[in-house]
């Protein structure tokens, strides 16, 4: 591996990681009236990783088969943790490829897209802390190109039309405050409900 690409895939490892504990800590509700315009922010950075991934040309691992990485980490705990923080919003409807002949539209859960996006990021970090650094580099290329890419994509238009909403439509109440409080209650006072 060169030292650009050496340089690129901590990089990468490094936004990588930062995602998965932000989001680990976000599922975890220590903080809930935050939790949307965090995942927000979290995912438009994971998102800008996945970019710059696109924008490489393909990264082609030494050996033609991939090491083992160990055993893959149980997300159910965190997907669970998401789905009841994120339980009024948590499904959503999304297109499956924009680009298709006849464009499919499908709902999918909030909590399960992240939960699984977390599962392919994990995957590569296991390679990388094994020392396996090209590995690791072509397992988060390929997979942001295969997967995780258009499913943290949907995550985003997802949070993103949930704080428009919050915030936009309330622009018609002229006694409205507009400010992040605003989506924080209405993000508490769902998961408040029975």
């Amino acid at each position: 591996m060169t030292d650009d690409l050496s340089d690129f895939t901590i990089e990468i490892a490094d936004q990588v990681e930062s995602f998965v504990v932000a989001v680990r800590e976000i599922a975890a509700g220590e903080d809930p009236d935050y939790a949307i315009s965090l995942l927000l922010l979290e995912v438009s950075q994971l998102l800008l990783a996945g970019g710059r991934l696109g924008a490489i040309s393909d990264v082609v691992p030494r050996e033609r088969f991939e090491p083992d990485a160990g055993f893959d980490p149980d997300l159910e705990g965190l997907r669970t943790s998401l789905a009841n923080l994120l339980e009024p919003i948590d499904e959503h409807t999304t297109l499956f490829d924009a680009y298709a002949s006849e464009p499919e539209v499908y709902t999918s859960r909030l909590s399960d897209d992240i939960a699984d996006v977390m599962s392919d990021l994990l995957h590569g970090l296991q390679h990388y802390r094994a020392g396996h650094t090209d590995e690791a580099l072509w397992w988060w290329q390929f997979s942001y190109l295969s997967n995780w890419g258009s499913t943290a994509s949907s995550v985003l238009r997802a949070l993103h039309s949930v704080v428009s909403h919050v915030r936009l439509d309330s622009l018609d109440d002229e006694d409205a405050v507009i400010e992040d409080r605003l989506l924080a209650q209405t993000a508490a006072e769902a998961i408040d409900r029975p």
